[in-house]
């Protein structure tokens, strides 16, 4: 998978990037970065990408030409049309369909907006996908361009040590992920469920499973609806969360 970010922050996307899963998913040649700096595509002397907006406001407003040469040059680099989303409030919220969506393309690009947004002349020359990554306004794209880039990368063959783990994550299924124990067996007091130590896979799956039912019921109901669920399920939710 090859990310492209066009960008007036390059050195953000890059050192946020470089750590950790997806740092060395980079290392082992599974993903590679590519931080378009968009102010050399600016064709002035200052490096100035912006204006004040027509019809008057607060604020400015990034440039169409130097946008669109700096997506330009990858799309000639890359001798066809890339897939290219603008990270945007107003834009279809990011989910993990989504991610499992573009995680099947070869190459994406990402365009992060900065002050009061990009020239809509340019946005509707080259942008495809248009992803919010939730109903709040933040300083620039490059953020939400890393929270899409990790997760998409996690959906990558190899990336993730062990690949089972991005099969059983949270939101796959539409339910949350059970809880988690690590050693001691004992803590503060607190132990750890016992049929995680009995080694029987079948009970523990459906321990994990049902844990799964119950967490999301309780933190994230709206998921519940569009979860697949047995009628032996729906019975034990309802036992559940009868005194809840």
């Amino acid at each position: 998978m090859r990310f492209h970010v066009l960008t007036l922050f390059p050195e953000m996307i890059e050192q946020g990037f470089h750590t950790s899963i997806t740092g060395r998913a980079m290392e082992k040649g599974l993903l590679s970065l590519n931080a378009v700096n968009i102010r050399d595509f600016a064709g002035n002397k200052h490096m100035k990408v912006d204006d004040y907006p027509y019809g008057g406001g607060a604020g400015m407003v990034m440039q169409a030409e130097p946008v669109y040469a700096a997506h330009q040059s990858l799309e000639n680099q890359a001798g066809r049309k890339l897939r290219t989303i603008y990270l945007t409030p107003q834009g279809h919220t990011f989910n993990q369909k989504m991610a499992e969506e573009f995680a099947q393309e070869e190459e994406l690009i990402f365009l992060c907006g900065h002050y009061e947004g990009i020239d809509e002349r340019v946005l509707e020359e080259v942008v495809t996908d248009y992803v919010s990554i939730g109903d709040y306004v933040l300083t620039g794209g490059e953020l939400p361009a890393l929270v899409m880039m990790d997760t998409i990368s996690r959906l990558v063959p190899g990336v993730l040590n062990n690949d089972v783990s991005a099969e059983t994550e949270s939101f796959q299924d539409s339910l949350l992920e059970y809880p988690q124990y690590s050693r001691p067996e004992e803590w503060r007091g607190k132990k750890v469920p016992s049929v995680l130590l009995s080694g029987h896979h079948a009970n523990v799956e459906k321990w994990r499973r049902e844990q799964s039912i119950i967490r999301t019921a309780k933190w994230r109901p709206d998921l519940l609806e569009k979860a697949q669920l047995t009628k032996k399920e729906q019975e034990f939710l309802k036992g559940e969360m009868k005194d809840v």
